[in-house]
């Protein structure tokens, strides 16, 4: 495969999609943490702190989370998807949204 057919590769939009997305700076490794309140605050503070996203800072944060689990798919270990899910749960109640 060439460089440019791996570029234009349709099974690689969503890597190419997490590593050059232009809404959130993330911290590096935020989903292999182990502790859901931190990787919940993580995502808080990069959706408020970035400039370049289009909707509000919950939305923005909630949905690189689903992104990255719905993404993941089967592939996701259950304990892995239990830390993300309850990931969700804590951002909802850092945005007083639960």
């Amino acid at each position: 495969m060439t460089a440019r057919r791996q570029k234009d590769d349709p099974k690689r939009w969503s890597q190419r999609v997490t590593e050059t997305s232009n809404a959130l700076d993330l911290e590096e490794g935020v989903f292999t943490w182990d502790d859901p309140r931190r990787i919940a605050r993580s995502l808080k503070r990069s959706a408020e702190a970035s400039k370049r996203r289009k909707a509000g800072p919950y939305q923005s944060a909630m949905s690189m989370l689903n992104f990255y689990i719905n993404r993941a798919g089967r592939n996701l270990p259950a304990k892995r998807r239990k830390i993300l899910e309850q990931a969700k749960q804590e951002l909802r109640r850092l945005y007083g949204r639960e």
